[in-house]
């Protein structure tokens, strides 16, 4: 069953999509550093991550400096929640961010 998932890329790349499994947002030679799940926070302009692929476990998001992001999500605040004592991350605080058409 599709579901709200996303991933992120050794190049920094942020792909979001309704799929099956993780692995079906990769492209050509990407390399996985972490996925989950997402949904739209639209009160608070807020694109909120959370949980962990199967496949490529939680983002390693110590290993970017800068996050590329869909142009279409311009303007959102970008958070990772994390589900144990670990504090939220918020991508857009935390790392550069370029948008791609």
């Amino acid at each position: 069953m599709a579901l709200p998932k996303f991933i992120i890329t050794m190049d920094g790349y942020l792909r979001l999509g309704m799929v099956n499994q993780h692995k079906d947002l990769l492209r050509g030679d990407d390399q996985c550093i972490g996925g989950g799940y997402y949904q739209f926070d639209w009160t608070s302009n807020r694109l909120l991550l959370d949980r962990a692929s199967y496949d490529f476990g939680r983002p390693r998001w110590h290993l970017l400096e800068t996050l590329k992001v869909p142009a279409a999500y311009r303007g959102f605040r970008i958070v990772y929640l994390y589900d144990d004592d670990h504090e939220d991350f918020i991508a857009s605080d935390e790392l550069q961010i370029e948008y791609y058409e």
